[in-house]
């Protein structure tokens, strides 16, 4: 009897822990809003010390995030897994084209990222074509209290949502220009939410500029941004007025195919 024969003789068998997980997943796909423990054991008729096992392990691997009032929600490292499938979906797909519209433009690198609890995460970027460049791996984490993004990322949520997250620990100090003063930094978010852009002045690291925007994609519960990134001699003083004018023009666009 050959190989492929005994192969096809073997008994498979379905992993239980697997086909909950999945189930877990699609109930939270389907849902409008995060659910908590009690909630998810009920709905799929599941014990609860298996549903919180199984959650804990989910939050852990990032796939799912909880939520400040113990509940969980789908996790943004889903979209960097799938990725490939996302490229064709709505977000990436729409945005896409917007992204390579700006390095056109300016020839510097550009990212759009969404917010995963206290991480801003790369889900698509355009690299700058030329040899000096600013570059990030897609599915990259960066501090959500670092950079352009981050600002513009937490400026999609209300003040008492950024106090929460400013109140978790001291603002880390990545540069000399970084923010550490937990009030100035709070006014910085609402000026980014004011303006509809912000600004990293080597404040995330020595010699690198940002500018960011904020997206509306129609998600109250996932934040997402786009963000321009160069070294500081590409992005001059002379030229900052010019890019802010590109990219808010643009991400007016951009907003524009969501609000179909």
């Amino acid at each position: 009897m050959n190989r492929e024969n005994n192969r096809s003789m073997v008994k498979l068998k379905r992993v239980p822990a697997v086909d909950k997980c999945f189930t877990i997943l699609e109930d939270l796909a389907g849902s409008e809003s995060p659910l908590g423990i009690s909630e998810i054991s009920t709905r799929l008729g599941l014990n609860k010390s298996t549903v919180f096992n199984l959650l804990y392990t989910l939050v852990d691997l990032g796939i799912l995030e909880m939520t400040p009032e113990n509940k969980v929600r789908l996790g943004i490292k889903l979209y960097t897994l799938g990725r490939k499938a996302v490229a064709g979906g709505n977000l990436i797909s729409k945005v896409r084209p917007f992204l390579e519209e700006i390095n056109q433009l300016t020839r510097l690198s550009v990212f759009l990222g969404l917010r995963a609890g206290m991480k801003a995460v790369i889900i698509d970027k355009v690299d700058s074509p030329d040899e000096v460049k600013v570059s990030s791996a897609l599915g990259m984490k960066i501090p959500v209290t670092a950079g352009a993004g981050g600002k513009v990322l937490l400026s999609q949520l209300s003040d008492t949502q950024v106090g929460e997250i400013l109140s978790k620990g001291p603002l880390p100090k990545f540069t000399p220009s970084t923010c550490t003063n937990p009030k100035r930094f709070l006014q910085i978010i609402q000026k980014a939410r004011q303006e509809g852009i912000a600004l990293d002045d080597e404040e995330y690291m020595v010699g690198i500029r940002a500018l960011a925007i904020p997206l509306v994609i129609g998600r109250p519960d996932l934040q997402a941004a786009v963000w321009l990134v160069g070294l500081k001699s590409q992005m001059g003083d002379e030229k900052i007025p010019k890019l802010k004018e590109h990219l808010k023009k643009i991400g007016a666009k951009i907003d524009a195919q969501f609000a179909l």
